[in-house]
């Protein structure tokens, strides 16, 4: 096994339902005081009060990716449990989000809400954010450049939030279209180097649209301060073993694109616009949909452009060891769907969206149901009421 490779680390976000309404609540300053002490820095606050986020450290393998994923779940699990709530790791809230959403006081979110406004009413989504191990910041703006191509696959892969405001949005990963509403958001630019990037962020920052790099919402960005590229196109990953796998697969990605740019290849200069109607495909779409071959610009099926991927990470995944684990995941994706497809086939199974969310705890957690679903009120969170009001079969894609 290679012993070169670079680290890699996760961040992900948790909604927190009540654990009887199953509707999202703002417990987050109180699960964050009973999980810090177990975790430490490891679990940190969101923008939302409904949230929070678990982090592991670098991480040089996927069993030990997995194992700390499992550690940080588990202490937030235990954490939200005694404050009458679970943790839920999906692209957005089902039940009980109400616009305007409560957000954090820190002054950050204050300095954001003023500058931003409305756009924070209902900025309430959960992705998995990767991190990985770039030798600097020239490297890693040139690695952003070859990975722009693969976003919308990356997008359609994870796509797990199809249900907005308590029913259907039609799309597989509505939280991929919440997100990129912010001035600076969605695929990244084509970067010439760092000095580039740095020139544009500070031009932005100039107009007001940014308020500095924690408010460049780029899905590819260099860390500020660490040797790092983070990776953050992706839908929260509902189980650990998707969240892991994900990871080490834009992993192998970003070790592809630095073999590319050690040989002087800046990446190809795919048309942003064509970039953001391949995500908005993808988004709509997800897994079982088509998507658009950044060469041939003609719609393929989005599987065809998963097994490319797969193809050209393979050199990668199989010198660190990581292969079969990764075309285990892919195939049961393909066999059985993805995270929104699972949402939707258990509304469809149970009729309720707190069956949804009863799902989505569960498999967050990796346990056994601990407690049998009370039924929900008629036109209450999951109820009969909550379809009735959409407008539109929550079963529809």
């Amino acid at each position: 096994m290679a012993d070169h490779f670079p680290t890699v680390g996760v961040e992900e976000e948790y909604f927190l339902v009540d654990a009887a309404q199953r509707t999202v609540v703002a417990a987050a300053p109180r699960v964050l005081a009973r999980a810090e002490p177990v975790l430490g820095g490891l679990v940190t606050g969101e923008a939302s009060r409904y949230q929070v986020e678990g982090k592991t450290p670098p991480c040089g393998t996927l069993g030990e990716l997995r194992e700390e994923l499992r550690r940080v779940r588990s202490a937030v699990v235990a954490a939200a449990a005694d404050e009458g709530a679970r943790p839920v790791a999906c692209g957005t809230p089902l039940l009980g989000m109400r616009a305007p959403i409560p957000l954090n006081g820190g002054a950050h979110y204050r300095a954001q809400l003023a500058t931003f406004r409305s756009l924070y009413d209902t900025f309430a989504f959960c992705g998995l954010h990767v991190h990985v191990q770039v030798p600097d910041r020239d490297h890693a703006v040139l690695v952003s450049n070859h990975l722009r191509p693969w976003l919308p696959v990356l997008v359609a892969m994870a796509a797990n939030s199809p249900f907005w405001e308590e029913r259907d949005s039609g799309y597989c990963s509505w939280r991929t279209l919440g997100a990129t509403r912010w001035p600076v958001a969605g695929p990244p630019p084509y970067f010439s180097s760092a000095a580039h990037y740095d020139t544009l962020a500070s031009a932005l920052r100039e107009t007001g649209a940014t308020l500095g790099e924690r408010s460049l919402y780029w899905d590819v960005r260099p860390c500020a301060h660490l040797p790092t590229l983070e990776i953050r196109a992706m839908d929260a990953a509902t189980s650990v073993e998707e969240a892991a796998v994900f990871a080490v697969l834009v992993r192998a990605l970003v070790v592809r694109a630095l073999e590319r740019v050690r040989r002087g290849d800046p990446g190809p200069a795919m048309d942003e616009a064509l970039l953001r109607a391949a995500y908005w495909r993808c988004a709509r779409d997800g897994l079982t949909g088509h998507s658009l071959d950044p060469r041939t610009h003609r719609l393929v099926p989005t599987s065809h452009q998963v097994r490319q991927l797969l193809a050209h990470a393979r050199p990668a995944l199989a010198e660190h060891g990581e292969l079969p684990q990764v075309t285990a995941v892919l195939r049961r994706l393909f066999a059985h769907g993805g995270g929104a497809e699972r949402q939707r086939s258990v509304h469809a199974r149970a009729g309720s969206l707190a069956d949804v969310v009863d799902d989505l705890a569960d498999r967050t957690a990796a346990s056994p149901r601990q407690w049998r679903r009370a039924p929900s009120p008629v036109g209450g969170p999951g109820g009969q009421g909550s379809s009735a009001r959409s407008g539109r079969s929550d079963s529809s894609s």
